[in-house]
């Protein structure tokens, strides 16, 4: 089981991971992080799981994980946070670097591996301006692990590294990104883009996606720290699509 202690041993960031905390099993990381995101004092907060009983990912998505399989966890945000597209951007960035591997990203908030989804990213506000940031990492999965349907869209860190991913380091380099990225950010979306651009897989590509229940397709030349992705579109004209109302087609 992930401990608490080990996961903080050493870990030298100024603002995530100011305390963890590790649930054995819970409806989501990000339902129990809601409950302290309640009081600004919990800024930095982050709690991980086991075990989730009723994850979820975008759209009403189910986020599936069976015990110890996964990295599940929620960060607690209650004050100068980002801009969303900024942070949803910047989040991608982070989880990326923390799989490493190679990893890249598909925006919104997939993070993929040999052409695979090996983690997601959910973001969720709050009504007192608190932010939730709930990250979902494939560690110990096998093939089999996974539905036949998500067999050909998921993977995890084992399958394609062929070795026993260590949990604990991996939390570690995760809130280190986490808190690194956040701390450039404050100081300018520059470097966030710029790495962004470095590790997205759709950049320069035809893109399809669903925006307010209607498709869009089009060359995707870059992403706006506001206003999120920008196409070139196929019926003429260049059109930005923000991540909270936009699915990408498969």
């Amino acid at each position: 089981m992930l401990d608490p202690d080990e996961i903080t041993a050493g870990l030298r960031t100024k603002r995530v991971g100011s305390r963890v905390l590790v649930y054995d099993s819970t409806s989501s990381t990000n339902d129990a992080a809601a409950e302290y995101a309640r009081n600004k004092q919990n800024d930095g907060l982050v709690i991980f799981a086991e075990q989730q009983t009723a994850g979820r990912g975008r759209a009403g998505n189910k986020w599936l994980s069976t015990r110890a399989d996964s990295i599940l966890c929620s960060i607690v945000l209650t004050e100068n946070i980002p801009p969303t597209e900024l942070l949803s951007l910047l989040c991608a960035v982070a989880v990326a670097e923390a799989v490493g591997i190679s990893a890249r990203i598909k925006w919104p908030n997939d993070i993929m591996l040999g052409g695979r989804k090996v983690a997601g990213i959910l973001l969720e506000s709050k009504p007192n301006g608190a932010c939730i940031i709930g990250i979902g990492i494939n560690c110990h999965q096998s093939k089999d692990s996974f539905a036949a349907e998500l067999q050909p869209i998921a993977t995890s860190i084992d399958i394609e590294t062929n070795s026993v991913t260590d949990r604990i380091s991996l939390a570690r380099r995760l809130l280190t990104s986490i808190d690194h990225w956040l701390e450039l950010a404050a100081e300018s979306g520059e470097k966030v883009m710029d790495q962004w651009r470095n590790l997205s897989i759709q950049l320069g590509h035809r893109v399809r996606l669903i925006y307010s229940g209607r498709q869009f397709a089009g060359n995707c030349i870059g992403v706006d720290p506001e206003k999120g992705l920008i196409l070139q579109l196929d019926t003429g004209g260049i059109r930005m699509f923000d991540a909270a109302h936009s699915t990408i087609a498969r």
